[in-house]
């Protein structure tokens, strides 16, 4: 995959009738409506194998909870097929001007993973109205997610990056394409027309999950590929890399790091799930615990990579040793606004009882 910069479409092909990319799709439409907990144990599993794989399946999965969203029609239409693989962009970096039922669509959206193997793909767009930018109820500017064939769209290879390099998540436009208004969702102004715990459960939050469990793959396989190479690596006298007293405190460190952080996360997971269970729905505080805990797994892991990556010596800076590539796909996953820096103050001033609107959790 990192050759090609992009999922082959034999893998796709592969994964899609499991369900690998409609985890999050109602049952009504065939999907299995995975809790979060089972999402996270799936995609933790890929990644292990290979972290560009896992995020791409990642994408797809929780893409398809926008199934929950739309009309039955439509949502039969997207998302019906087992076959069919859904994934874009939330980032509003389009426009969509209205007219009659229909939106008219222009945009460029980069980041769009595993867009070579979809079949449909949305993109966040400004609602534009009478020539304006339509406000939301509380006076921030409208945006919709927009989904579209993926065959009206332009690729633009842009993906040229150091980690998750076969995720192919480069750029994706249109011109003035119409996309109806019951194939549009707004992830802040619309309910789930689907009533079940999955649903209910903050979606963002789910997304965080899903970018943490491919960052909780990829460190515990690069803590076990250090453990056999440590093992195995001859030092000048005779005595293996895992004999020297300052690598097996190191290592330990790491190991229990990345363990405590994941347990953190399944911990507030399990706790956000049963709230969801309850019909009760979550309040800011518990949504903040879970990116909270999102957050703090993915950069405690791409951390953790890069110790065991430094303790291996001269031999992981080469492009071919699998800890390169853990540490590249590490620091790679640590860009992702669901996980950035900024979730940290988010959450404590959720925590803190501070103005944080439901939109940003």
């Amino acid at each position: 995959m990192a050759e090609a910069r992009r999922m082959p479409d034999a893998l796709a092909a592969a994964l899609a009738p499991e369900g690998f990319f409609r985890m999050a799709a109602p049952r009504a439409l065939g999907g299995p409506e995975t809790p979060p907990g089972e999402m996270f144990a799936v995609i933790e599993a890929l990644a292990e194998i290979d972290a560009s794989a896992a995020w791409c399946v990642m994408i797809g999965a929780t893409t398809s909870v926008l199934a929950a969203y739309l009309p039955a029609p439509e949502a039969r239409e997207v998302f019906a097929d087992p076959l069919s693989i859904a994934t874009g962009v939330y980032a509003p970096m389009g426009k969509a001007e209205r007219d009659g039922g229909d939106y008219v669509v222009s945009g460029r959206w980069k980041w769009n993973s595993a867009g070579q193997v979809s079949r449909w793909l949305c993109g966040g767009c400004m609602i534009i109205e009478n020539g304006a930018s339509k406000r939301a109820a509380d006076g921030a500017p409208a945006h919709r997610m927009m989904l579209f064939p993926a065959s009206e769209a332009e690729f633009i290879d842009t993906w040229r990056t150091s980690g998750l390099k076969g995720t192919g998540s480069g750029d994706m436009a249109v011109a003035r394409i119409r996309v109806p208004e019951a194939r549009s969702v707004s992830l802040i102004e619309d309910s789930p027309r689907v009533r079940a715990p999955l649903y209910a459960f903050p979606v963002f939050g789910l997304l965080s999950i899903g970018i943490a469990a491919v960052a909780s793959g990829n460190a515990r396989a690069a803590l076990e590929e250090f453990a056999a190479a440590a093992g195995a690596k001859k030092l000048p006298g005779g005595r293996t890399l895992a004999s020297r007293g300052a690598v097996q405190s190191a290592y330990a460190a790491a190991f229990a790091e990345t363990s405590a952080a994941r347990a953190f996360l399944l911990q507030e997971v399990d706790t956000a799930w049963r709230l969801a269970q309850t019909g009760g729905g979550l309040d800011l505080s518990q949504r903040a615990r879970v990116r909270l805990a999102a957050t703090h797994l993915t950069r405690a892991a791409a951390h953790n990579v890069r110790v065991v990556h430094d303790l291996a010596g001269g031999a992981s800076v080469f492009l071919d040793d699998p800890l390169n590539r853990r540490l590249a796909d590490a620091q790679t996953m640590t860009a992702h606004m669901m996980v950035a820096p900024a979730t940290l103050e988010l959450a404590s001033r959720a925590m803190f009882g501070l103005e944080v609107g439901t939109g940003e959790l």
